[in-house]
């Protein structure tokens, strides 16, 4: 059952954040990846609360998947500069059958 990760992102460092941006499609898609939604303006909240400005969507086959990507060591390695560049909320949830 397909997997997404879910992230709500406000970039508070732009130059240190491309350098997150350059290394994570080559980490991503060696987990079979695919992004789905990456949002540059803010979303239209419907209901409730968003807590950050930017909204991405990534899709994986499952979470077998999903959580080797994000605890991969490469992958923990670069994600040190989203961590340094950006507030992060992160959600792993699997799909509808």
């Amino acid at each position: 059952m397909s997997a997404y990760v879910i992230a709500q992102i406000e970039i508070h460092d732009p130059e240190e954040y491309q350098s997150y941006l350059k290394g994570f499609m080559p980490i991503f898609e060696r987990f079979s990846g695919r992004l789905l939604v990456s949002s540059a303006q803010e979303p239209k909240v419907l209901e409730g609360k968003w807590d950050l400005p930017s909204v991405v969507v990534l899709e994986f086959p499952d979470t077998d998947h999903a959580q080797n990507w994000i605890s991969d060591p490469e992958y923990q390695k670069l994600a040190h500069h989203r961590h340094r560049s950006a507030r992060t909320n992160l959600v792993l949830v699997e799909g509808c059958t």
